[in-house]
């Protein structure tokens, strides 16, 4: 049997799958939560998808051992690494968030997509949905991370990325969980194109398959345990300074994985 009172795991390679987090907050608040943000390691964009699906099991083994009765890989890099393995292998449910986001897409004609580069060159979200263009965007995770997404400089490296974007696209997956706080800059460049993240469309997925397995919670208090491989005030001055607020908050070493 399954315990219903077990938290939910939720796991990212920084911070950007607080955009995921806090969705799932609000679409189950009696929820409670162990997030996972391997900021020792970030970004993972860049790296070999090899070692990425490495990063993936090893932080799947670590909230299995702590008890997380599902696990959300809030990370669109290591869902296109590791999913759909995690979820045939695991004994917990496991929701990536490439699909969610592909189904809102669906309902537009002509779609893009930006993120990172395994992201893209992986061909992750061709999947489910069809693409008009896609391109790579490396530097929007540590613009984020360096918490630059309100700065001129983020303004800049959006126009030298989209400025090639269709003109008559309708719809831009933001293929990263990054890139939600980069709406701002990315609205400018693209304006009137309809902007899909993930948090969103996975919260709702993650509810309702919860519910229809009878793993719902009756009577949790929405608490959230931080957990993270870099240094624990850096992440929590950047969380707190995206919205999140963090209170109980531990470092793991890499050598736990």
């Amino acid at each position: 049997m399954k315990d219903l009172k077990a938290p939910i795991g939720v796991f990212d390679s920084g911070v950007g799958g607080l955009t995921v987090l806090s969705a799932l907050r609000q679409a189950l608040p009696q929820e409670d939560f162990l997030y996972f943000g391997d900021t020792a390691r970030v970004p993972y964009g860049g790296k070999p998808l090899p070692m990425v699906r490495r990063f993936a099991w090893e932080i799947a083994g670590f909230l299995l051992r702590e008890g997380v009765k599902a696990i959300v890989v809030a990370c669109n890099t290591a869902s296109s690494a590791a999913l759909p393995d995690l979820a045939e292998n695991l004994s917990v449910p496991v929701f990536g968030v490439l699909e969610p986001a592909a189904e809102e897409a669906r309902a537009y004609g002509k779609v893009g997509l930006i993120g990172t580069r395994a992201t893209v060159e992986r061909r992750a979200y061709e999947r489910y949905v069809r693409l008009s263009w896609a391109r790579a965007c490396p530097l929007f995770v540590p613009l984020v991370e360096e918490g630059l997404w309100d700065d001129p400089v983020a303004l800049l490296v959006a126009r030298h990325y989209l400025e090639e974007a269709p003109k008559d696209l309708e719809a831009l997956i933001l293929g990263c969980t990054h890139y939600p706080f980069l709406k701002g800059a990315i609205g400018k460049v693209l304006p009137g194109v309809r902007l899909i993240d993930s948090a969103e469309a996975t919260a709702r997925r993650v509810a309702r398959a919860l519910e229809g397995e009878g793993l719902l919670n009756p009577e949790g208090q929405g608490r959230v345990v931080h957990y993270v491989t870099g240094d624990p005030e850096s992440y929590r001055a950047l969380a707190e300074r995206l919205g999140e607020r963090v209170e109980d908050l531990r470092r793991v070493s890499l050598e736990e994985l």
